[in-house]
């Protein structure tokens, strides 16, 4: 089954909660998911018998934004805003096909449906994009830092994170 058929399929079944494919680009198309159905089309992905999607290959989160920094003489202005998106590579092992999901949500209250329960390599990959990103994953088991320590301030991979100078009382190199 190609990207195409899965896309018209998903499309079919979930209507506006598959917003679009993208299929110009270097990997596996992408098929856009609103943020609160990703389980629930993965799910679908995992269990239908045409589609058998049954490996997680990866789980990745990303920073969208474009973040400037404006400069005037008295003070720096960040712009935020924009969003932040999860990336879904799944396999199918039995049928040999791949495709790519992707959701995306706003900055300010970055909410993901967790997919833990459909594919348990997630747990990790799930806490690492809640920790570097603050992406908040609804229904994970245990969403906690998994990389930095617990009382840790701030989401590092963020465009518009700043480091902080110190940590504990102790001068943080850079």
């Amino acid at each position: 089954m190609n990207a195409e058929e899965i896309y018209n399929l998903l499309k079919e079944k979930f209507g506006d909660s598959i917003l679009e494919m993208v299929s110009d680009v270097p990997t596996e198309p992408i098929i856009s998911v609103e943020p609160l159905k990703i389980n629930e089309v993965s799910e679908f992905l995992r269990d239908a018998d045409e589609f058998q999607f049954d490996s997680l290959m990866n789980l990745s989160g990303v920073d969208d934004d474009n973040v400037e920094k404006v400069t005037n003489e008295d003070e720096t202005i960040t712009s935020k805003g924009g969003t932040l998106s999860v990336f879904y590579h799944l396999d199918s092992t039995i049928l040999k096909h791949k495709i790519t999901l992707k959701t995306s949500t706003n900055r300010d209250n970055p909410e993901v449906e967790s997919v833990t329960n459909i594919w348990g390599s997630a747990n990790w990959n799930e806490r690492e994009a809640y920790d570097m990103f603050g992406l908040k994953f609804l229904n994970h088991p245990s969403l906690t830092r998994i990389l930095m320590p617990y009382d840790w301030e701030g989401f590092p991979l963020r465009k518009d994170y700043e480091n902080p100078e110190f940590y504990e009382g102790m001068k943080i190199p850079y």
